[in-house]
């Protein structure tokens, strides 16, 4: 890459996939870099930078001394801004329009450095890519700086796209009838996926659910995880204790050095980094907060499908009568876009009136905050990875009805593997939901659940403390981002 030079700081460039759940962790990691002296600028689409803009104080996207926030052009149509965004066009989008209009950014980025009148601004010294936007690592090549490619899934679910080859090579992909989908075929355990034993087919992301073999989704994962095999370094926000076997088994792939630097929040926020620059999509509901203080401990059930799931009315509606069955206290997220009018319609839906005393119905919400809250004994969740980690770090176990990709497998794990979680198999029914929530909130499994869950937070405590995994393998990867030769 050439000398940095005594005088100038090391310059990292963040590209996060346009999605909430991607770019939080991504802004983590930037500010736990920032905190090591790490001049940072932070990209978004255009589309996702206005709703932060939108959603969030104007001071605090305004960025930190050595901290600035980029925007570049995505192609997207203009759509409701406070509804939840087309994944599919958002993905085709980045492939598309947003390369050369990166390559264009960090040109101006350098451009800049070189006509500075002072150090302030170094040149581009590194870039930190989202895996799923791997035409990152063709700008890297061309400015001869490494590129770090997060991927913020699990451990579990990155290496089960690292898989797909192989799944196709085996025939286990695609399905060869559609009855497979139905028939009990699914339960299939395929034991040839290195460090993960008696993983089924239907722990598999969703994408391997079909006959057609030209399966766009699956072979866009396919050819994301296998240009991962060209970066300069991996980093996962997990554990070494909690994804141990898969996390061994990855060393065994040739893949580039990986740094497992997780649970990022717990240790961020013992950084003076740690409540600055927030970024969200939608209005946090403060309010929430206050009335989870009106109910005694671990009382109340936290229900959240995260930023990109969508219900049909039907799941919605055996959802709010499981709830409503349950006689448990929950919160409720149900932000723009969940289900259309969702909010209108529970307002006219006689489940209201089952509510009224101890539901509480959130657009959006502080969800670490809220996870840590003492009257939380339970969260109802998508099994998205940040939410899955979110519980982890607040000992709280977990309800896991997964809607697609690899929540699949995040949902296996913390079932099966991690013992912190109940499963929701198939089509939301009202009488599994509430058998759930009670068994969550009263019943000795949940009780066992909720003492492993306080187990897991204090490993991944641990992981973080200066000395353990988390915290050296962060230590090594500034190291090696600092040196002034790669």
């Amino acid at each position: 890459m050439g000398s940095l030079g005594s005088t100038k700081k090391p310059h990292a460039v963040f590209m996060p996939f346009p999605g909430q759940g991607h770019i939080n962790p991504m802004l983590k990691l930037a500010k736990l870099l920032h905190n090591k002296g790490f001049y940072i600028t932070f990209v978004n689409t255009n589309f996702s930078h206005r709703r932060f803009f939108k959603a969030t104080e104007p001071l605090a996207l305004g960025g930190l001394p050595g901290f600035q926030f980029e925007s570049i052009p995505d192609g997207l149509p203009s759509m409701d801004e406070d509804g939840t965004v087309d994944q599919s066009a958002v993905a085709k989008a980045t492939v598309e329009v947003c390369p050369a209009h990166f390559a264009a950014l960090l040109l101006k980025l350098n451009e800049r450095s070189v006509s500075s009148s002072s150090n302030d601004f170094p040149p581009v010294s590194c870039i930190v890519s989202d895996g799923m936007m791997s035409f990152t690592q063709e700008t890297a090549n061309e400015l001869g700086v490494p590129l770090i490619v997060f991927w913020t899934c699990s451990a579990c679910g990155f290496m089960c796209y690292l898989q797909f080859p192989h799944l196709e090579e085996s025939g286990l992909f695609p399905l060869k009838d559609e009855n497979d989908l139905k028939n009990g075929y699914l339960e299939k355990p395929v034991n040839s996926i290195p460090g993960m034993k008696d993983v089924r087919l239907k722990d598999f992301p969703s994408f391997i659910r079909t006959t057609d073999s030209n399966q766009n989704k699956f072979h866009f994962f396919k050819e994301l995880a296998q240009a991962t095999y060209k970066a300069s370094a991996i980093v996962l926000n997990t554990f070494d204790t909690f994804e141990t076997e898969v996390l061994e088994a990855m060393k065994l792939l040739l893949l580039p050095p990986i740094y497992t630097l997780g649970p990022l929040q717990l240790w961020l926020n013992n950084t003076k980094e740690g409540d600055t620059l927030k970024s969200n999509m939608w209005k946090e509901d403060q309010e929430c907060l206050k009335w989870l203080d009106s109910k005694t401990p671990k009382s109340v059930v936290y229900v959240n499908f995260g930023s990109v799931i969508t219900m049909e009315p039907e799941q919605l509606n055996e959802l709010a009568w499981g709830l409503a069955n349950s006689n448990q206290a929950f919160l409720w997220v149900i932000r723009p876009g969940l289900l259309g009018e969702s909010n209108a319609v529970l307002e006219q839906h006689e489940f209201a009136s089952e509510m009224k005393e101890r539901g509480f119905i959130a657009s959006w919400c502080p969800q670490e905050k809220v996870l840590q809250h003492p009257s939380i004994g339970g969260f109802l969740t998508h099994s998205g990875w940040n939410s899955t980690l979110d519980a982890v770090c607040a000992g709280v176990p977990i309800i896991s009805c997964p809607f697609f990709a690899e929540q699949y497998t995040n949902c296996r794990y913390s079932c099966i593997e991690w013992g912190i979680g109940m499963g929701i198999d198939g089509n939301i029914k009202r009488e599994e939901v509430e058998r759930l929530v009670r068994e969550l909130i009263e019943g000795e499994k949940g009780k066992k659940m909720k003492e492993k869950a306080v187990e897991w937070r204090e490993r991944a405590e641990e992981a973080t403390r200066p000395g353990a995994s988390s915290y050296m393998n962060f230590e090594k990867l500034v190291d090696y981002l600092r040196q002034e030769d790669i």
